[in-house]
C-alpha cells in the first residue's frame, strides 16, 4: 500500500489566491480528479503540478473550454513525442554500423 500526500483545495486556493468555483469547475469537466476525506476535498501530490499550471492559465483570462483545449492539445504533444522517441530508439538498431 503506497501513502499519498495530498494537499487540501481549500489550502491551494488560499495559497494561489483563487476562488475554489474554479477548481471545482475544472473537476465537472474532468480535468482534474480530487480526493474526499471526511468531508475535506484533497489535491493528489502528483497532480500538483498539472493544476498549477491551469491555474496560471486561469490567471492570463483564459476560459475553461480554452484550458481544456489546451491540456488536450498539450497531452497530446507529450504523447507524440513520447511516440517519437521510441521510433526513434527502434531505428537506431538498424542504423549500427
Amino acid at each position: 500500500m503506497t501513502s499519498t500526500t495530498m494537499i487540501s483545495v481549500h489550502e491551494f486556493c488560499l495559497h494561489h489566491n483563487i476562488g475554489q468555483s474554479f477548481i471545482y469547475s475544472l473537476k465537472d469537466s474532468g480535468l482534474i480528479e480530487f480526493i474526499t476525506v471526511e468531508e475535506t476535498i484533497y489535491v493528489p501530490e502528483n497532480l500538483l503540478p498539472q493544476l498549477e499550471k491551469m491555474v496560471r492559465l486561469y490567471e492570463m483570462d483564459i476560459n475553461l473550454e480554452g484550458i481544456e483545449t489546451i491540456t488536450y492539445l498539450l497531452n497530446r504533444i507529450h504523447s507524440l513525442q513520447r511516440e517519437n522517441l521510441a521510433l526513434a530508439n527502434r531505428l537506431r538498431l538498424y542504423e549500427k554500423d
